[in-house]
């Protein structure tokens, strides 16, 4: 089927990270698939817009056609009840949750309630809202979503080879995420540094400009502990580079507070890359049990005992290897993911307006 659709999101769409990548792969399949997508950035600061973002906003969505399909990835759109309100008559609205805004670590309590109740009044004048995982649908549930609103589309894998390993003497582990509160850096930091009597090297890819101040947080604690010789901190990455990092890894690791998905998680497994993560969000829905140990989230202790097992124990390590080889031939395609995107987005064109 084809179609047309307005699709905005916050910032720069080619941003690299899951939720951006997310975006720009279903936007590719949708155009793939003959839809007309009129791409629109409602500027820079979502969730916390300065004004000149908000009256772009505000322009952009005077401009789309009445009756159009609207789709905001909802790192804006839980931040612009307001708006939504006042065009819930005139436009379709359809919100892409990667996950609520509220879930974010390290806000205020103050914050946190402000950016439930702002994406609770946001999201009852969508017609449809789409997630990337169940654990995502359950948790609207709170936001007074109905189930029969809601739309799971996962994210696809691109293809990938599996890892052939660092080849060293020590391990070689692995972390793909921005440098923010909720990816669980410092925690990672923390856990190793009672492991540094073992051979091992972390490689960290992501954004290291994102979050300033969580950034130098963990430079900091690097050093603290001794540990600048043994954790490499490779900043933001392109294809190519995270490619390479994750053909040379051991082992994966990525300790997070909450994960509407984990796309870095599902591409470790894609490279058939044993996993340590917690049990967060969505994490358990992505990690199969046979492919990786989940710990609970900000348990520093358990997080170690995980990484000292997968350092000593090679038998156990290459089960969970296995375990990541069986499970990425169950991964999604970007295709197929476009594919349920698109069947959605038919779904809500012809849903009632609220």
């Amino acid at each position: 089927m084809n179609g047309r659709c307005s699709f905005l999101v916050p910032g720069d769409l080619n941003t690299r990270t899951g939720g951006y990548t997310y975006d720009r792969h279903i936007i590719d399949g949708l155009c793939a698939r003959q839809w007309q997508v009129d791409v629109r950035s409602l500027g820079e600061g979502w969730p916390m817009p300065d004004a000149s973002s908000q009256g772009l906003a505000h322009r952009i969505v005077e401009a789309i056609p009445d009756g159009e399909l609207a789709v905001v990835d909802a790192l804006a759109f839980g931040a612009m009840p307001a708006l939504a309100e006042a065009h819930a008559q005139r436009l379709r609205w359809v919100a892409l949750v990667h996950h609520p805004l509220s879930l974010e670590t390290g806000l205020a309590p103050a914050v946190q309630r402000a950016l439930f109740e702002s994406e609770r009044r946001a999201l009852a004048t969508a017609c449809g809202v789409i997630v990337t995982s169940p654990s995502t649908a359950r948790a609207l549930a709170a936001f007074d979503v109905p189930a029969s609103r809601i739309a799971v589309v996962e994210p696809g894998t691109e293809p990938a080879p599996l890892a052939i390993g660092s080849n060293a003497a020590g391990l070689s582990l692995l972390c793909v995420a921005t440098v923010t509160p909720r990816k669980g850096h410092a925690l990672l930091i923390e856990a190793l540094a009672g492991l540094r009597d073992r051979r091992w090297t972390l490689h960290c890819a992501g954004s290291l400009t994102m979050d300033p101040a969580c950034a130098a947080a963990l430079i900091e604690a690097i050093e603290r502990h001794g540990m600048a010789d043994r954790v490499v901190l490779h900043g933001e990455q392109d294809e190519a580079g995270l490619r390479a990092l994750y053909g040379n890894a051991d082992a994966f690791v990525l300790p997070s507070f909450h994960e509407g998905y984990g796309m870095a998680l599902a591409e470790a497994l894609a490279h058939g890359l044993p996993v340590i993560s917690t049990n967060a969000g969505a994490i358990p829905d992505t990690v199969p049990a046979k492919a990786g140990v989940l710990v609970p989230p900000g348990d520093g202790l358990a997080l170690r005992a995980a990484l000292q097992r997968v350092m000593d124990d090679a038998d156990w390590r290459a089960q969970l290897s296995e375990g990541a080889r069986a499970a990425r031939q169950r991964l999604p395609s970007w295709a197929e993911s476009a594919g349920r995107f698109a069947t959605a987005l038919g779904m809500f064109q012809g849903a009632p307006r609220t």
